[in-house]
């Protein structure tokens, strides 16, 4: 798991200037030191798998470029939030809803997960691509592969139950290169009970991949 991250690392450092990259048909921006979503093949899955809720509220923890986010909104969502902790995340997002004429229905914001809303901000469904790999990351860029002692993904289950709607969604992508039995125990530990809501396996260097999106429901 560390190996696959050093390498798909690599190749984001060597993203040194802005640039467009196309994803779904669609042709988006892209600026260094943010996530580059045409470099994994989960990208495209969790795309078409996310079960969007038409005319109704989206938030997505950790947006990166906002191609999730921007899709939302063009796929019906009536608002959507998009946060990020990092700065050049949340230039990214905004950069993309402007591209995809969706600034008026998408909202960014800058902190750590749910940090930069208040206690009004609820949504229908809230989504994380998380950065599942067990690690000390070394600057921004690397937050989003590494979460040591999956410190985040603990703080996701504390405080996600204040933000959802009554029968709200509560999404994470996440694969079988993360520790998955200790997600769920995390979970567990903060009232909510897993799912697999869908599932694939793709071809990787060695072997393959399974990527997963999980859903998490209140006991």
């Amino acid at each position: 798991m560390q190996e696959a991250a050093a390498k798909l690392i690599t190749r984001h450092r060597e993203i040194t200037t802005p640039r467009t990259f196309e994803l779904l048909g669609l042709e988006w921006d892209l600026l260094p030191g943010v996530y580059a979503p045409h470099l994994s093949q989960s990208s495209a899955l969790y795309a078409e798998w996310l079960p969007y809720p038409l005319h109704g509220s989206f938030c997505e923890v950790g947006s990166g470029t906002g191609y999730i986010s921007v899709l939302a909104a063009l796929r019906g969502c009536a608002s959507v939030t998009a946060l990020d902790l990092s700065a050049a995340a949340v230039d990214n997002t905004r950069l993309n809803a402007v591209r995809h004429s969706v600034d008026d229905v998408v909202r960014t914001a800058q902190g750590d997960l749910f940090e930069p809303l208040t206690s009004e901000d609820r949504f229908d469904l809230i989504y994380w691509n998380s950065n599942f790999v067990e690690g000390e990351p070394a600057d921004a860029l690397e937050r989003a592969f590494f979460d040591p002692g999956y410190a985040a993904h603990a703080a996701y289950f504390r405080d996600a139950a204040a933000h959802l709607e009554p029968g709200g969604r509560l999404l994470l992508g996440f694969t079988d290169l993360g520790d998955e039995n200790r997600v769920r125990a995390l979970a567990a530990d903060n009232g909510w009970r897993a799912a697999t809501l869908r599932a694939t396996k793709c071809a990787a260097e060695k072997g393959h991949i399974e990527y997963r999106l999980l859903e998490f429901q209140q006991r």
